[in-house]
């Protein structure tokens, strides 16, 4: 069994496959009953998210006769009762969907409901907030569509068949009594969606019966003919239809299943500019064997103020996928950097069939009716049978240009499929009764060469894809650094689910206590399950690349094998996040390399060097690091920003954490005291990255303000989504730095000097006018960090005590702009703890080496899409500072 270097206890269990998610921004979501947990995995016994689930919203979906009642259809809704709120599946959005940049939640009821939820990011709460409610807008959507039905006679009854309902309280409480006495007359039966206080929960939490509560009301007709009159919240479901009507609609309504795809991307042209579409589809498959599928739009600009802004959210397609209950689903992309890519769906039913759907990329681009879909079906990958499909996992794999889908079954079995893209040729690789319960998670892993597969029988199994056959390998046992943090038991029952980092270098797992072993005094009131975090660094990932002979012997337990995995997979992780597309989330490859600098610096070394020479130099140089600095920093103009950010976070987090942040920053700015040598070349390595970058903005700012200037009259500067800030501060900085910045930005920052000069409306102030938000009193510009203003105060007690000569205000600059930060919340880095009030240009995170003429750059450079909050110099997702005890995401 693998050792877990770290875990986090849960107080209520899952119940369902699939339980637990993990997010782009490094969240990690567990449905454990009634709740959804969300944890940060670099503090897992930290402060955590909550939702909470709570009865679900009452819908009218009609009525049916008493003599209907006990019919086939209709039989288990009208046998059923009600149970407690639980969650039943789970889907984490991309980066980018939340209105700070984050990610959505989708959660799926056992109820069959299906919301959106935000991180409280200015809530200052642990609960997590609800934005959009889908299954309502499903209802009404379906409701205006008469749910998809023609009215004919067998969809409704004629309208001489319908009766009035005319009750008082007690005689409803009468009627209640009657049904549970199970004696039911010859009379019609009102049927709606009711939530009855006293609960009784069902025997099995995957029967057949429906999951919504229905009331049954017994009323009487009028002797005479007249109807009596409905109560007004009854209205809606007044007309009476056929059983088969009503099973029908309310499968429609019962949601199983939730996915996100990725955030799609497509070029709209007009002609006077160009715009990008930006949106996600997310998947939610129902009792009725159908797939609606949703467009949220992603928002036009981010922000960390309160705001009352949810996302825009429009039905796309309902798809009749199966004939049975649709249990999970999963999607691909592939073609992602391409201007055309496709977007592919995997839905899996309880009759045991799998089907592969794709899209049309030109309806989907634009709103077609609902029921003539965009998608197609590209293959039924697999044919009705008595097993039912519990669990998907599907990948696009770059390196073999292949579609490999795995495919988790009731039985304990599951099959591997391979498609190859340019073919579409689908071929079964392997079908395996690996387990012996239910599959409840599958996970690839290394672009689809790895595959973790976990049941309820509570075994987690590991398999190597090489070519067309699939193999089960031992996951290891060793675990680099420190052992498990808390003293959780191991009398596990059941795995209901797993997830991989971001990086791929970590597992999380989530099982169930066996709570009849369990101290019945402490553990078994407070742990009902835990989540489990295993390395995945020492898996055999089938890379090709030669790794390192410098580790010739087994040293702390490790094999010579195992240290050639895992720099294999550290140098690969490394190479993914170069894709601009991939969210800059590097905390298990820093989490993993510390623990291994506490044990054997010098395996370290050995990858950073191997990287940093490949990625820099273009070959592996077999040099020290002391050598491989000077021959690195005279290559930064030439290499993408993407490198840098990458960069930039090691040195920080891995070869510098034995200093703090602050005392990091103070060391940048030349308040340096510490003459390690190892520690200097860092921080020089470090300097000299974060001025090349700081020089790539200065001049991005000079150029788009010069180009405003020049296209006065025929592009109006307001319409662009980036404009410059802080142009008198960041010519100062130049003019301070001149003789180490490029030439091009001295030239440039004449330029804007005489055209504002020239400007008589020009809103940009002088130096001399910027003024502390505390006291007024004027700030000049000595540093790009920090700055002091001059108190009035100062002068007066600078001659008695010196002590107390120092009376200014320390103030903040705005890492983009350098200009003072008011006291209002401002972006920040969890990396590099500085604070940003402007945001950066997404070109600038784009550049692939320093602009060799600034001057020419094209307009849509600036006015092709929104800034996105990115830190500067670090490149990770920047965040309203939260308190200490609040979660907030941490991507290093």
């Amino acid at each position: 069994m693998a050792s877990r270097f770290q875990e986090a206890s849960l107080v209520t269990s899952p119940s369902y496959p699939n339980a637990v998610a993990w997010s782009s921004e490094n969240l990690i979501a567990v449905a454990a009953g009634h709740l959804v947990i969300i944890i940060n995995p670099a503090l897992p016994t930290g402060p955590r998210g909550l939702i909470t689930i709570s009865d679900a919203e009452l819908y009218q979906i009609g009525r049916v006769r008493s003599q209907d009642l006990l019919t086939g259809g209709l039989l288990p809704s009208s046998l059923k009762r009600e149970r407690n709120p639980c969650v039943r599946s789970l889907s984490w959005s991309e980066i980018g969907m939340s209105p700070n940049h984050g990610c959505l939640l989708a959660v799926c009821t056992a109820e069959g409901r299906v919301k959106l939820y935000r991180p409280p990011y200015f809530d200052f709460c642990a609960e997590w907030i609800e934005i959009v409610d889908v299954s309502k807008m499903l209802y009404e959507n379906l409701s205006s569509m008469n749910f998809g039905e023609s009215n004919n006679p067998s969809t409704s009854l004629s309208k001489d068949q319908l009766v009035e309902h005319h009750h008082e309280d007690d005689e409803r409480i009468s009627s209640l009594k009657a049904r549970k006495r199970r004696k039911t007359s010859a009379n019609n039966i009102n049927l709606h969606e009711k939530n009855y206080t006293d609960r009784a929960s069902c025997s099995k939490q995957d029967s057949q019966a429906e999951h919504n509560v229905l009331e049954i009301e017994v009323y009487k007709q009028a002797s005479n003919g007249q109807d009596y009159s409905l109560p007004k919240a009854l209205k809606k479901c007044s007309q009476e239809i056929s059983p088969e009507t009503y099973v029908s609609r309310e499968a429609l309504l019962s949601s199983l299943s939730v996915a996100w795809s990725s955030l799609l991307r497509f070029s709209s042209e007009s002609s006077s500019s160009e715009n990008t579409l930006r949106f996600s589809l997310l998947a939610i498959g129902s009792k009725s064997g159908s797939v609606s599928i949703w467009k949220v739009h992603a928002p036009e600009c981010y922000h960390i103020e309160r705001t009352n802004v949810s996302p825009m959210v429009e039905l796309h397609a309902i798809i009749q996928a199966h004939s049975s209950w649709v249990s999970t689903m999963s999607w691909g992309i592939f073609g992602c950097d391409s201007s055309n890519p496709q977007v592919v769906l995997v839905t899996g039913s309880c009759d045991g069939s799998v089907k592969i759907w794709m899209s049309n990329n030109e309806d989907l681009q634009k709103s077609v009716d609902v029921y003539k879909s965009s998608f197609f079906l590209l293959k039924q990958v697999v044919a009705v049978n008595p097993v039912q499909v519990s669990t998907l996992s599907f990948v696009v794999s770059n390196h073999s240009n292949a579609m490999h889908l795995a495919i988790g079954k009731g039985s304990g079995s599951f099959e591997v499929w391979k498609c190859e893209i340019s073919t579409r040729k689908f071929e079964q690789i392997v079908s395996t009764n690996a387990h012996n319960q239910v599959v409840t998670g599958l996970a690839w892993s290394y672009d689809g060469r790895c595959l973790y597969s976990c049941s309820q029988d509570n075994y987690v199994l590991n398999w190597i894809l090489c070519e067309n056959t699939i193999s089960e390998v031992p996951i290891p046992a060793n675990t680099p650094g420190l052992s498990s943090t808390t003293d959780l038991p191991d009398d596990f029952l059941s795995c209901l689910g797993m997830a991989l980092s971001p990086g791929n270098l970590a597992v999380a797992l989530v099982r169930n206590f066996n709570v009849e072993l369990l101290n019945p005094m402490y553990q078994a009131r407070s742990q009902k399950a835990a989540v489990e975090f295993l390395w995945n660094g020492a898996q055999q990932s089938g890379e090709s690349e030669d790794s390192s002979e410098t580790v010739t012997e087994a040293i702390l337990g490790f094999s010579k094998n195992e240290f050639a995995y895992w720099e294999s997979n550290f140098l690969w992780s490394l190479k993914e996040f170069k894709d601009l597309n991939k969210p800059l989330v590097l905390w298990d490859m820093i989490a993993a390399m510390l623990a291994f600098k506490q044990s054997m610096p010098e395996f370290v070394e050995l990858v950073l060097t191997k990287w940093l020479s490949v990625s820099y130099l273009g070959f592996h140089a077999d040099i020290s690091m002391e050598d491989l600095v000077p021959k690195i920093t005279k290559c930064f103009s030439a290499v993408p920003s993407r490198l840098l950010h990458i960069l930039n976070v090691i040195s920080r987090r891995v070869m510098l954490s034995e200093l703090k942040t602050e005392e990091i920053n103070r060391k940048l700015q030349g308040q340096r005291t510490n003459d390690e040598e190892e520690i200097d070349l860092w921080l020089k390595l470090l300097e000299e990255s974060e001025r090349e970058l700081r020089e790539r903005l200065v001049g991005l700012s000079f150029s788009a303000y010069l180009l405003a200037e020049s296209s006065q009259g025929t592009v109006s500067p307001s319409s662009w989504n980036w404009c410059p800030a802080g142009l008198a501060q960041l010519q100062q900085w130049v003019e301070i730095n001149r003789d180490i910045v490029h030439s091009q930005l001295e030239t440039l920052s004449v330029e804007v000097k005489s055209s504002l000069t020239r400007s008589s409306n020009s809103t940009e102030t002088s130096l001399e006018e910027e003024k502390c938000p505390y006291c007024a009193a004027p700030v000049n510009f000595h540093s790009a960090e920090e700055a002091f203003c001059e108190s009035p105060h100062q002068k007066k007690k600078k001659s008695k005590e010196k002590e107390r000569c120092d009376q200014s205000h320390k103030l903040e600059r705005c890492c983009v702009s350098m200009q003072v930060c008011p006291p209002t919340p401002l972006w920040f880095c969890k990396c590099c703890n500085r604070m940003t009030l402007e945001l950066a240009p997404e070109t600038l995170f784009a550049l692939p080496s320093f602009p060799s003429d600034l001057k020419s750059l094209p307009k849509s450079s600036f006015s092709k899409v929104a800034s996105k909050p990115f830190c500067l110099f670090c490149g990770v997702l920047l965040q309203r500072k939260q308190p200490e005890f609040l979660l907030s995401a941490s991507p290093v």
